[in-house]
């Protein structure tokens, strides 16, 4: 089987502990086989900048960022940052973006969190028409270049980028998980990045989304690209399945139950929509009483499960059939152990992939 025609395989690098040492990782993986890296951004060190380092020190793997926020940049700085990534990389960058949420953009960047998903969608435009070296001439509902008549001094003109690039189309990926912005993404961008996905209970949560926005998507972006995944360890021993899946409890208890405010936690709506109502509920209650310990064991086993790729050869190749079923072009892997362990599960799984 044509490499082109199996998942991709991804790991997000880890941002939470010393990324330069997260990224000396992964030329070891890009020779056994990984096909994609994504860097997360949040409130850390910025994407780009550890992007540009993944660049230098990888010869093949696409570089993505997952994602960087449509408010901290202008969509034209962002055009130019991936435009710049994409040069040097000799166009092997993804465009990851996505709303983020108000902690974020109005606690730490300063910037009213209005309208994401029409941000996105202008932003994405404007990136577009950078990227094609057109004159930017933009006036949205979020989004005016130049500044019109009355705001600032009045001297900005329609300006296009200067080089000439790499590529005049960069993949842009849109993270979404509601309703209306995952239409949208399915619409507007060229991959998905779904949250917390459950290969079986996918399609009761986004299938309608996903059809409206299909119809309404320009042929000439090819086939949506979904990316997704979870833990991936290869064992026969029950103790470490268990060990390895408990160990995702507080990462999702954390999500499940502590972001947002209740009522408007949308990764507690979603599990409420996979069909665990009541789970949710609880979660999110324990979790906001204090009870962090208990909201973690509460959250369900086959939730763990589902969204994970964790026990024996013939268990974890089945998690990649229910994954690649639900549409998944680009498998995100969680990986675990030490450089060398890692090495041997991506040999491992690209092995299965390409079956």
């Amino acid at each position: 089987m044509e490499r082109g025609d199996v998942v991709k395989l991804s790991i997000a690098l880890n941002y939470s502990g010393h990324v330069v040492a997260a990224a000396r990782e992964v030329p070891a993986l890009e020779a056994a086989g990984l096909d994609c890296v994504w860097v997360a951004e949040g409130y850390s060190v910025d994407a780009a900048t550890m992007m540009g380092y993944l660049a230098a020190t990888t010869k093949t793997i696409e570089i993505g960022s997952s994602i960087v926020n449509a408010y901290s940049r202008t969509p034209t700085l962002l055009a130019m940052t991936f435009a710049g990534l994409d040069t040097i990389s000799h166009g092997r960058a993804n465009c990851g973006i996505g709303a983020s949420g108000p902690k974020v953009i109005e606690g730490f960047h300063g910037v009213a969190y209005d309208q994401p998903t029409r941000r996105i969608m202008e932003t994405i435009e404007v990136c577009r028409m950078t990227w094609r070296r057109e004159a930017v001439d933009f006036h949205g509902r979020t989004i005016d270049i130049p500044l019109p008549l009355g705001a600032g001094t009045g001297l900005g003109t329609p300006l296009k980028l200067v080089n000439y690039l790499e590529r005049s189309a960069i993949p842009i990926w849109w993270a979404a998980i509601m309703p209306k912005s995952v239409e949208a993404a399915a619409e507007l961008a060229d991959g998905w990045i779904p949250a917390f996905f459950v290969p079986e209970y996918a399609d009761r949560v986004w299938s309608d989304s996903l059809a409206l926005g299909a119809k309404k998507r320009d042929s000439s972006l090819g086939p949506l690209k979904v990316l997704a995944g979870g833990s991936v360890h290869l064992t026969d021993d029950a103790h470490e399945v268990d060990r390895i899946l408990d160990a995702g409890r507080a990462n999702a208890a954390l999500y499940v139950g502590g972001m947002g405010a209740r009522g408007k936690n949308f990764y507690n709506q979603l599990m409420s929509s996979y069909g665990w109502e009541s789970e949710a509920v609880l979660i999110q209650d324990l979790y906001l009483s204090g009870k962090k310990v208990e909201a973690e064991a509460a959250v369900p086993r086959k939730y763990l499960e589902l969204g994970s790729l964790v026990g024996s050869v013939g268990h974890v190749r089945e998690r990649i059939a229910a994954f690649k079923s639900a549409g998944v072009t680009h498998l995100q892997m969680l990986l675990h152990g030490a450089t060398e362990e890692k090495v041997r599960t991506v040999e491992r799984i690209r092995q299965l992939v390409d079956e």
